[in-house]
């Protein structure tokens, strides 16, 4: 096997449901592909699982097919738009936390395999901090939060952040406001999550942009497609594209094995 090559693990994550995390992640991957990056999107909602639904997408397989050995990971990936590939959920209550260490050893190999052949993996992660929630945020390289401007989202975030930093010495967060009036609510929003934060905990969070309140959004929405395949004009659509770009210069993982495996041993050693 070729030596694996460095592979950017990104989870998107919020703390609360609604914020739009999904969209963000789905439509984040099709930026990076038109990049001419290899993604993978991974759905780690394990019990409710929104990837498919959203794109309309009918998945035949799941992790759970791959852990009971049933099939490869590679006859799991789902054709997605723009030529990202997804990884479906599996729905009921299939718990990376409850895998038995043969589950691990095969998951681990899963991943591992499919190295080669994937530049960015983005995590989009169930919503609240759950332990499935947590130990996929623990195993990635990059933590994307996406915030919108209400009083329940920044809390959740804060939370989340609060976390991971006591518990798991994370210390960097990047910050996405969704949903927002324009560039200046945007940063006042992200103003308002550091207040709290630099007041309390030592943490570096980093303002990576905002994507604009669209009907675009909500009208791809209801033709289970993405809003940077149905609309790529809209303001949203332009605003991923200027986050995938910032995503571009994110510094990849030095280690040798890339951050794959690193990604999957972390995942399964709670």
């Amino acid at each position: 096997m070729s030596k694996a090559h460095p592979v950017q693990v990104i989870a998107v994550s919020g703390g609360k449901g609604g914020v739009g995390k999904s969209n963000v992640s789905v439509n984040l991957g099709i930026a990076l592909a038109q990049k001419g990056r290899r993604v993978v999107l991974l759905d780690a909602d394990l019990g409710l699982g929104n990837i498919d639904v959203l794109l309309g997408i009918t998945a035949n397989r799941t992790l759970k097919d791959v852990l009971a050995g049933e099939c490869d990971l590679r006859d799991v990936l789902v054709n997605g738009p723009g030529g990202i590939k997804i990884v479906p959920a599996s729905s009921g209550t299939q718990r990376m936390t409850q895998l038995s260490s043969m589950e691990h050893a095969g998951l681990i190999n899963a991943f591992s395999e499919l190295g080669d052949q994937i530049d960015v993996l983005i995590v989009d992660t169930a919503a609240g901090i759950s332990e499935s929630v947590v130990s996929f945020l623990r195993a990635s390289q990059e933590l994307l939060l996406v915030v919108c401007d209400e009083p329940t989202s920044i809390t959740d975030a804060y939370a989340l952040i609060k976390l991971m930093n006591r518990d798991y010495d994370t210390n960097r967060f990047r910050i996405l406001a969704n949903q927002v009036g324009s560039e200046q609510e945007g940063r006042h929003l992200f103003e308002k999550l550091t207040r709290v934060t630099e007041r309390f905990l030592d943490v570096a969070l980093q303002y990576v942009g905002m994507v604009p309140y669209d009907e675009a959004v909500k009208k791809a929405v209801q033709r289970q497609k993405a809003v940077l395949d149905a609309y790529p004009r809209a303001k949203a659509s332009l605003a991923i594209k200027a986050l995938a770009d910032k995503v571009e210069s994110w510094p990849l993982p030095s280690s040798p094995r890339g951050h794959l495996e690193f990604f999957v041993e972390r995942l399964v050693e709670v």
